[in-house]
């Protein structure tokens, strides 16, 4: 089943510039191995060396976000849009 996953500015170099690219996949987890199989070293720039999602990386299914669904195990369907989003942080105070 292919899934769309669009990658943010940041990790383009790693993925040759691309902004989107197809993957097949059935939940989060097993889409972030099939990237580091075709994208060596995307997966340290994703998850934590225990395994876990970096607290300041987000992943969208459709718009929703897997933290609200079942993390890395939400499951993926043919067509799904993967959105990898980096957290910002910052800004001004009054």
């Amino acid at each position: 089943m292919a899934v769309t996953v669009r990658i943010p500015t940041a990790l383009r170099r790693v993925t040759q510039g691309q902004g989107e690219v197809q993957v097949e996949a059935s939940n989060i987890a097993e889409l972030i191995d099939k990237l580091e199989e075709e994208f060596p070293g995307i997966k340290d720039r994703l998850v934590e060396q225990n395994g876990e999602i970096r607290k300041f990386v987000n992943f969208f299914v459709n718009d929703e976000d897997i933290r609200f669904l079942n993390g890395k195990d939400t499951q993926l369907k043919d067509g799904d849009i993967v959105a990898i989003i980096p957290a910002i942080a910052g800004g001004m105070e009054d």
